[in-house]
């Protein structure tokens, strides 16, 4: 038996104990070869093994995981998951939009359990939330809603602010949904608003100068996997800038960045894992409801408040998850 999944910046591949012994990744270093430039994934298979150990696949014991990793680099993601279906897999887990594209570029057939903040129907994975009726399902992250909740955070916390810049990475396949909502979101607050595109390390440099030259007041990072492998680039220059700063994971708080919100993603990736799990088990993705997070994470640095000059509102820091002093 083999399950093997396209992740968000790469792929995952699941073996059975009657297939290969192997274990590897394409990735930096780490103990399954995941961390380096996946520092932001790495922590998530965890909870995705969990899942998976929920129906009695153990790794080491009956289960073995392969890990790919195209490291924010989407062109490498069709070829992943066409060599994947030329493996005949029986599982495809799909962590992000450009993996969920790639994934159903790539088969029709083999049950693909997907993370992603495309609507689905509307990119013809299923035919309903309730009864998906295809070969896919799995979780569906309402960006939209996450956008303009972090905008409204950004606002609550720098009131003053007249311009609020966004980095996007206009390669991400949801990328003019999100900068549809972030305007309209933008709107309604009466900001001024600016979208600047970001899909490799020397356009986030650029972006930031542009940041500068139009003298934006904030900033919000937005929700991308090769943007989550950014960690240190992002929260070095919005600090060298002074810009009070909003991202999508808690990985970039801990750095030194001022705040982050976004779903609970190791909740996420353990509900990915079960759905693996009950499909090697027998189930139909068709049969498995596409689910939605319903927990959100908040996350502060008071540190990093205070060298920017900020007073984090009592409220908001009564309703945070991890408040870093």
């Amino acid at each position: 038996m083999e399950v093997t999944g396209v992740g968000a910046t790469g792929a995952t591949a699941v073996t059975g104990a009657t297939g290969s012994a192997e274990v590897t990744g394409v990735g930096a270093t780490g103990a399954t070869a995941v961390t380096g430039a996946d520092a932001t994934i790495g922590p998530l298979v965890k909870p995705f093994r969990e899942g998976l150990a929920q129906f009695g696949y153990l790794e080491g014991r009956n289960l073995v995981i392969e890990f790919r990793w195209a490291e924010g680099h989407y062109d490498r993601l069709a070829e992943m998951a066409a060599d994947l279906v030329r493996r005949r897999v029986e599982v495809i887990a799909a962590f992000s939009p450009p993996a969920v594209q790639a994934a159903q570029a790539a088969t029709a057939t083999i049950p693909i359990v997907f993370e992603s903040g495309n609507d689905p129907i509307k990119a013809g994975l299923v035919a309903s939330f309730n009864r998906p009726g295809g070969n896919a399902t799995g979780i569906n992250i309402a960006v939209e809603e996450l956008l303009g909740k972090r905008l409204g955070l950004l606002h609550e916390l720098v009131p003053t602010a007249s311009i609020i810049a966004a980095i996007l990475n206009s390669q991400q396949p949801a990328y003019q949904t999100m900068a549809r909502d972030l305007h309209a979101a933008a709107q309604k607050l009466g900001k001024g608003f600016r979208i600047l595109n970001a899909s490799t390390e020397q356009d986030i440099d650029r972006a930031f100068t542009e940041i500068v030259q139009i003298r934006a007041d904030a900033l919000l990072i937005g929700t991308d996997p090769f943007l989550a492998t950014r960690v240190e680039q992002m929260v070095g220059l919005a600090a060298r800038y002074s810009i009070p700063t909003i991202y999508a994971r808690r990985e970039f708080v801990r750095a030194g960045g001022l705040m982050s919100y976004d779903i609970d993603f190791p909740g996420a990736y353990r509900q990915s894992g079960i759905y693996v799990g009950r499909i090697l088990k027998g189930e139909k993705p068709s049969d498995l409801p596409v689910v939605r997070p319903t927990k959100f994470e908040l996350a502060i640095n008071l540190k990093t408040a205070k060298t920017l000059g900020l007073t984090v509102p009592t409220g908001m820091l009564t309703i945070a998850d991890e408040v870093i002093e």
